[in-house]
């Protein structure tokens, strides 16, 4: 990789030679201005208002407009002789947790390549260091005119070092975020950690431009003569009414779309012992009354052995009367016979 900046990292007494490489590239598509009528390149030529002749590169130099709008002549030596020490020098300041960096102060990234093998030792000794320490180094360099704020990581076996804006560069949130009164209800953030779970995580190497590619469709159709792919039909959109719904919709799309079970398939399937169970349930009193049975009959045994004991009595009681009718006839028959 071609490096951009050349010079060393300060660590305290240490010098650290090394090489600035861009660590991002664009893929994006770029185009071309052209005539519509012909096809024609459109290109800017770089004039000059006063001769009203154009100009070479060699030619053309920087300056800075004052605010009465005078122009002040600023030469490369000028820049390169600014009393800096970080014109050369990516002057490390501290060293911070890496929560203390807010994301939204982050630039470009580059990585930080040691410069020959003298450089080798005191190189990893700081990327060692950054490791044990899980801490960020904050630094200061100058890079294309200007000083910038910097944040070196270890990313892998090397530094990388991502530009920082300063402080005062990052806007406030003033009037982002909506006004207040709004309540959000414990079965909504429920639903919402929901979703969340079931969209779990991603792997970032399987994302990609999509939008490249639909243009690189257009563009390969183009060439070959061919009509460009159609358009998909946009997505009938609205507004939320019922943020509930809308979340509880969203689950099961996501859980449909990772082939997970959704929470209705599960209610059915939980549901067939409880319908199962509500049917039988009318045959719990069928128990009930076979119970009642048991005990009427019960009932009635010992109703009917009270009856027969009763009319055992009964039938005891008449002999015994019957019996002494009979026995005074007998006295007295015995008693006509001694007359």
């Amino acid at each position: 990789m071609r490096s951009i900046w050349n010079g060393a990292i300060s660590f305290g007494l240490v010098s650290i030679p090394i090489k600035l490489v861009n660590a991002t590239e664009s893929h994006s598509i770029s185009f071309r201005q052209i005539h519509t009528e012909d096809g024609g390149r459109i290109r800017y030529r770089k004039v000059c208002e006063l001769e009203d002749r154009e100009v070479t590169q060699a030619e053309i130099g920087k300056a800075y407009e004052d605010a009465d709008g005078s122009l002040i002549p600023i030469t490369d030596e000028d820049l390169a002789s600014l009393p800096l020490p970080t014109a050369k020098t990516i002057e490390i300041v501290a060293f911070v947790p890496n929560d203390r960096i807010d994301p939204l102060q982050m630039d470009a990234a580059y990585y930080l390549a040691a410069s020959g093998a003298p450089a080798a030792k005191p190189y990893t000794l700081l990327r060692e260091a950054l490791k044990r320490s899980n801490k960020v180094a904050i630094a200061k360099f100058a890079l294309r005119g200007r000083e910038r704020l910097g944040m070196l990581r270890v990313v892998g076996d090397a530094i990388a070092m991502h530009g920082l804006l300063w402080p005062d560069e990052v806007r406030e949130p003033e009037g982002v975020a909506p006004d207040a009164g709004v309540t959000v209800r414990d079965k909504e953030l429920d639903l919402a950690d929901a979703l969340m779970d079931t969209l779990g995580e991603v792997d970032l190497e399987d994302l990609h431009d999509e939008y490249r590619e639909a243009v690189e469709e257009v563009i390969a159709a183009k060439a070959a003569g061919e009509a460009p792919p159609e358009a998909p039909e946009p997505a009938k959109g609205g507004k939320v009414l019922d943020l509930m719904a809308a979340l509880e919709k969203s689950v099961r799309d996501a859980k449909e779309s990772r082939g997970e079970e959704t929470e209705e398939e599960s209610a059915e399937v939980r549901r067939l012992p409880a319908r199962k169970t509500a049917r039988a349930a009318p045959k719990q009193p069928a128990g009930k009354k076979t119970t009642a049975k048991k005990t009427a009959a019960k009932r009635t045994a010992a109703s009917a052995k009270k009856t027969a004991k009763s009319t055992q009595a009964a039938k005891k009681s008449t002999t015994a009367k019957s019996t002494a009718k009979k026995t005074p006839a007998k006295k007295s028959s015995a008693r006509k016979r001694s007359a």
